[in-house]
């Protein structure tokens, strides 16, 4: 099935339905609250949502047959991922589990996309938010229902869920945010660190292909080619965009609900997973937020709980309908009454064992932050990593272009490939500092900091810290990483140039982990310069020097609690290991890595097809995919060149349309020369053709 990657989820949903149908019968909440019994739904294919400029929304719809009589409440997702044909069995498996506790479900494409009127332009737009204003408003005034309103959503509908959630709508009373950001600059696949990322091209490329799908015939009659034509004309080059704002400017700060934590008035949970690239987000929400909040990070990467890859999942429906039971019908569930923080421990990284399930335990905390946390400081000495500082020195670290070839994604999709490996190949050529042998298990929560004096023989320069467990076997194992443009020391609004041979005093946060340091394993800190092909490399090669025993690495360190490892939900295991070792997906993604050749150039090419899936209720043939190539010569940081190819094919008896969209990155020491297509063929006919060649200054990257 063609998904975006960032709206992806397992699509095993419709047996899980089943198998999940029974659960919360059997379980009761702190008050003994106890779920209604399911009831028979009916589904609503497609009903139009009318808006005050004159455009309509789609809108797909699973509802109580006894709403009519009696309404119930209603919980929105809001995505631009096409309910109709591209999500539609993700979507429908959940319409299944979740409505027959009470509960209608609405699945709104946004404008633009899917069957809705009008284009798309752009990631989070105001009117994308303006729309969703309308919409919940329309929601609470039907007839079947009782004028709450909730909003959920894992990617995009989790980021827009909070930023739909700061205009505050008067009829939504509460959101699930899952796999979402408060912050489009820092924690979004364009900049991390304020070091431009891979996946800033490879989204790029996969969202033009949303923006240029076209609606489905049998909804929207004979004017189907007239809006995929205003679509295809109106595409903007996006990733040339988001190259134009290097920096965390007001273009990022439009929707980045973390510019003002209180807009936010309604309760909302925060989901994640310990391998998502969106984790963060999890900690700064129970921070900052002042309503009533939960947050659960467990042992997954982008998906839903109860789609959990790696595993253990968790049987999600009740968690879900003790939320909106307790939101928008304002019966006590006890829902608030459990911990503030849930988070899965792991004992292993997912790396070690995928596709068996990451072996560890569910910790809780009852407030986020943890007073019961303690920062513990190692220093960096001359060759290890230890309690006490030592002696003052200097260690000297030089950008290396294929150093990073461990840590080659930062959006980790497909687990099989995706994951990193051993880090051994990296830390050979990195400056490791290692621990000595544990003598007890270290549990660690949080985010790590790491503190380094360090000065630069170039003004632009970036410092990456990856943190492992060693064990005695050699093998080391990535836990949390950090990168920060050390341009951006300062702040990423304002960067300012080092100069040249000064020491500065860097902080590079790492990654939010929950991992168990064994007894008998070292914990290894490994500096790069260089993060290639996740990062674009400086414009020049680096030399950076870095003061021992005064730079340290800070970890969140955990003791254990009374109520840890105390089952919350029932727990799915053995799911993945069962499901994915035969995925016809997971055996087809294919990643070749080829030289240095007599130049000295690496490349990566990475093959992403979309196996056929035939929606035989609707007669529709969904395909297509993506291909990823990186390569680089050591010792040029301005040979890097990335490209992705996206395409997608929709198709049945009398209607075959297919799309492709290109992105290309090369670069000077002063600029960026950014490529970009859109290609639309009907019936193997071209129909349209555009490209764009655009030189972007270099902002201090």
């Amino acid at each position: 099935m063609t998904i975006s990657r960032r709206g992806f989820v397992q699509t095993a949903g419709a047996a899980l339905a089943v198998a999940s149908a029974g659960v919360l019968a059997r379980n009761q909440g702190p008050n003994s609250w106890q779920p209604p019994a399911r009831e028979p739904i009916r589904t609503v294919e497609n009903e139009w949502i009318p808006l005050k400029d004159g455009a309509r929304l789609a809108m797909r719809l699973w509802l109580p047959v006894s709403a009519d009589q009696h309404p119930v409440p209603v919980v929105l997702e809001y995505l631009p991922y096409r309910k109709r044909d591209s999500m539609r069995r993700r979507d429908q498996a959940w319409g299944e589990l979740f409505a027959p506790y009470g509960f209608a479900v609405a699945r709104v494409d946004i404008r633009g996309t899917g069957e809705s009127d009008g284009v798309l332009l752009g990631e989070y737009l105001q009117q994308e938010q303006a729309d969703a204003l309308e919409v919940i408003a329309w929601l609470a005034r039907q007839s079947w229902c009782n004028g709450s309103v909730g909003m959920r959503g894992i990617s995009w509908s989790g980021f827009n869920s909070l930023q739909v959630a700061a205009a505050q709508p008067p009829a939504l009373k509460a959101i699930i945010s899952q796999c979402a950001s408060d912050n489009r600059y820092t924690d979004d696949s364009h900049y991390v660190g304020g070091a431009l990322t891979y996946d800033d091209l490879e989204w790029a490329a996969e969202f033009k292909i949303d923006l240029v799908t076209p609606p489905d015939p049998e909804l929207v009659g004979r004017r189907w080619r007239q809006m995929w034509m205003q679509r295809l004309h109106a595409t903007p080059p996006v990733a040339t965009e988001w190259l134009r704002h290097q920096r965390y400017d007001d273009y990022w700060k439009q929707g980045s609900i973390a510019t003002d934590y209180a807009r936010i008035s309604c309760p909302v949970y925060v989901v994640d997973g310990q391998i998502d690239c969106y984790r963060d987000f999890v900690l700064r929400l129970l921070a900052n937020l002042t309503v009533p909040r939960k947050g659960l990070i467990g042992s997954w990467g982008h998906r839903f709980p109860h789609h959990a890859d790696p595993g253990p999942g968790l049987e999600w429906v009740e968690e879900e309908v003790r939320w909106w039971t307790q939101w928008l019908k304002g019966i006590d569930t006890g829902i608030m009454q459990g911990p503030m923080f849930r988070a899965y421990m792991e004992t292993r990284t997912a790396s070690e064992v995928w596709p068996k399930d990451v072996p560890g335990q569910w910790v809780a905390e009852a407030t986020w932050p943890s007073s019961r946390i303690r920062p513990t400081t190692y220093y960096l000495n001359s060759g290890s990593l230890s309690p006490k500082p030592g002696p003052p020195g200097a260690l000297h670290i030089e950008s290396h272009e294929t150093l990073g070839l461990g840590k080659r994604e930062w959006y980790i999709n497909e687990m099989g490939v995706d994951l990193p490996p051993d880090q051994s190949a990296d830390d050979a050529r990195a400056l490791v500092f290692d621990s000595e042998i544990l003598t007890e298990d270290i549990e660690i929560l949080g985010k790590p900091n790491v503190m380094v004096r360090l000065s630069s023989d170039q003004p632009v320069a970036k410092l990456a810290a990856r943190l492992n467990e060693v064990y005695a076997d050699g093998k080391s194992w990535n836990v949390s990483y950090g990168v920060l443009n050390l341009t951006h020391r300062l702040g990423h609004e304002n960067p300012a140039r080092l100069i040249p041979n000064k020491d500065y005093d860097i902080e590079v946060p790492c990654y939010y982990t929950a991992h168990r340091f064994k007894k008998g394993s070292r914990i290894r800190l490994a500096l790069t310069e260089s993060l290639w092909p996740m990062l674009w490399p400086s414009p020049r090669k680096v030399a950076l020097k870095i003061t021992v025993g005064r730079s340290r690495l800070i970890l969140p360190v955990r003791p254990s609690a009374a109520d840890d490892g105390t089952p919350f939900l029932p727990i799915i295991r053995d799911a993945v290991e069962a499901r994915d070792v035969a995925d016809p997906k997971i055996l087809s993604t294919r990643i070749t890595q080829t030289g240095p050749d007599s130049s000295g150039v690496l490349t990566i090419r990475k093959e992403v097809p979309e196996p056929e899936t035939h929606l035989t209720d609707i007669g529709t043939t969904l395909s297509g995919g993506s291909v990823w190539t990186r390569s680089i010569r050591e010792g040029d940081p301005n040979s890097s060149q990335w490209a992705v190819e996206w395409t997608r094919e929709i198709k049945r008896a009398d209607w075959n349309v297919r799309t492709r969209s290109t992105v290309e990155l090369t670069s000077d020491a002063d600029h960026f020369r950014i490529k970009e297509s859109i290609t639309a063929w009907d019936e193997e006919k071209e129909v349209f053709r555009k490209e764009w060649d655009t030189p972007v200054k270099r902002d201090l990257l």
